[in-house]
């Protein structure tokens, strides 16, 4: 999967960047370098899914994902 990412320079010195295909998803570093690594963690844990399982009456499993 490729996603596009806007990286901005901070006010404050470094960068920060915001993935506008993931909404809420943005991540900052003080270098570049660490930038990129923490862009890696930052969509991992928005794309991260949570499974509630559910039964329905009929006896079929029924799943609820997040993403």
């Amino acid at each position: 999967m490729k996603l596009k990412v806007i990286v901005h320079d901070a006010e404050e010195g470094g960068y920060w960047a915001e993935v506008p295909a993931i909404a809420g998803c943005a991540t900052q570093g003080d270098s570049f370098e660490e930038l990129l690594a923490n862009l890696y963690e930052a969509v991992e844990a928005c794309l991260s899914v949570d499974i509630v399982e559910t039964e329905s009456s009929d006896g079929h499993k029924v799943l609820e994902i997040a993403v």
